[in-house]
């Protein structure tokens, strides 16, 4: 059976005027009824509200690879120094920091990416160097919680040697832990089998080989039938793929360069994606939306993000 396929047209673009160099980490906060979401190169945090179309944003101290929410609504930011605690002033500007564990990177030039939280509330957190055209494979996923500290998960979990890990998420029944490694050279998503007692995951397998597709696996989002959804650099696609690893669906996005998607709104049916502008003229010449976020409605069910309280 061939995927179906949808285009996205440009009425789906919230906040024009906003254009990130790198959005990341879209969730939805049922609590606010709002989205928020970083701008890695920028420190930047966006709180969006959909019913009013009101956007307020926030400055962080470090660049930002990845964002989850607390049980408080608040953002857990993992930088590049550590992952944090962080404040947002009703006013917008500044955000207050608070440094809940420093890391100790393998090599100097590295910051957290890609982050999520398990069923159980527990934070897997990856590491990657930011020159992206060394190739360095020091990236690795780690394992955060308030009471256990950060741990490395490469050792028992083969989670290591990766140069863009990406792309985390976990089935329904949280038993199956899915990441990518977005470097052109690897294209590459994995599943693992994941215990949700101990959150150990093991017995990595290939889920899906992206190296004959034109798209680069980036962050993902599951839906209420178990499906991974991973948006694809490059090809200005989101891709859905069963439990089983068939693609069955591709919608088109306006964008060359979606970068996550994630689930939202009162009954988990509308999704916020996020893209990526480097913001050249040879750039905007060939991906004159990038940057900018879209929200509309995919045709399927999300699953409520858990929150880091593990």
């Amino acid at each position: 059976m061939s995927a179906t396929k949808t285009t996205i047209g440009l009425d789906a673009i919230i906040a024009p005027e906003l254009r990130d160099g790198t959005g990341e980490s879209p969730v939805w906060d049922a609590d606010s009824a709002q989205w928020t979401w970083i701008d890695v190169p920028s420190g930047g945090i966006r709180r969006f509200d959909p019913s009013s179309g009101v956007l307020r944003q926030w400055r962080a101290a470090e660049r930002i690879g990845s964002m989850v929410l607390r049980p408080d609504g608040g953002p857990v930011l993992s930088c590049e120094s550590g992952i944090f605690d962080a404040e947002l002033p009703d006013q917008g500007g500044e955000a207050s920091m608070t440094r809940l564990v420093a890391v100790n990177h393998p090599k100097a030039g590295m910051r957290f990416n890609d982050g999520r939280c398990d069923r159980q509330g527990r934070l897997w957190v990856s590491t990657m160097v930011m020159d992206i055209g060394l190739a360095d494979s020091s990236g690795r996923w780690y394992r955060y919680g308030r009471r256990s500290g950060l741990q490395a998960g490469a050792p028992v979990a083969g989670l290591d040697g990766m140069i863009i890990p990406n792309g985390s998420a976990f089935s329904p029944d949280g038993r199956t832990l899915y990441a990518s490694d977005t470097h052109r050279d690897v294209r590459m998503v994995w599943a693992w089998d994941y215990d949700p007692e101990t959150g150990t995951p093991r017995d990595r397998r290939v889920f899906v080989d992206m190296r004959d597709m034109a798209g680069r696996p980036d962050g993902a989002a599951i839906d209420t039938d178990g499906c991974y959804w991973i948006c694809c650099l490059d090809e200005g696609a989101i891709k859905r793929f069963t439990p089983n690893g068939a693609l069955d669906r591709v919608i088109r996005t306006p964008m060359l360069k979606p970068t996550m998607c994630a689930f939202g709104g009162p009954d988990l049916r509308t999704m916020l994606v996020t893209s990526l502008c480097r913001g050249t003229p040879g750039d905007l010449a060939e991906d004159p939306h990038g940057g900018r976020v879209l929200m509309f409605d995919p045709g399927a069910q999300g699953i409520a993000e858990p929150r880091l309280s593990a």
